[in-house]
């Protein structure tokens, strides 16, 4: 079985991440607390003329790099890598995407190690990744293709609007995955 794990917002916080730049570099500015995100990209809630404060943000080096891990999303990854799910992280970038990949690379090499890191695929479009499942953020994942995965969305308040599709966090992701018939077979071969 191969499970495909989505990286910002799934591994690394880049809600919380982005809110500790912004309060830094725009102190005078206001901003939008975690749980009061409701919308998935940040430029739609904030107002239109943040816009290219907010990009700059994105886009400056070190910011990629510097994203907190999300609590409980290691010991996730090792819990099913040693039961024998395939896995691998599945990202995108941003068109400028000068720092974004390289950091990316970083945070993964720093946060979870090597082994990680060669486990790592960088697509702007996940539909065309074969897999049979995919743990993301985003409420709606559109490409190319129709993907043989099937979509759960990682839960944040910035998404919670979307009520769709089944939900997991680190903290309920074995409750979530062992209500699947395949994943709890190899899953329970593993344990």
């Amino acid at each position: 079985m191969r499970v495909l794990i989505d990286m910002d917002g799934v591994l690394a916080d880049f809600e919380t991440g982005f809110l500790l730049y912004w309060k830094q570099r725009h102190p005078d500015k206001p901003y939008i607390p975690l749980d009061q995100r409701d919308t998935f990209f940040i430029v739609d809630q904030y107002a239109a003329e943040y816009r290219e404060l907010i990009w700059q943000i994105f886009l400056a080096p070190g910011f990629f790099k510097s994203l907190p891990e999300i609590f409980g999303a290691h010991e996730a990854l090792n819990d099913m890598s040693t039961a024998g799910i395939e896995l691998f992280i599945c990202t995108s970038s941003f068109a400028g995407y000068q720092n974004c990949v390289l950091e990316k690379y970083e945070w993964v090499d720093e946060h979870l190690g090597m082994e990680w890191v060669k486990r790592m695929i960088i697509t702007p479009d996940k539909t065309i990744v074969d897999a049979d499942y995919l743990i993301d953020d985003m409420p709606e994942i559109r490409g190319l293709a129709v993907p043989r995965w099937q979509h759960i969305v990682y839960t944040h308040a910035k998404n919670r609007m979307e009520n769709t599709k089944k939900r997991l966090t680190w903290e309920t992701w074995k409750e979530v995955m062992l209500t699947e018939e395949s994943f709890r077979k190899v899953y329970r071969q593993g344990a």
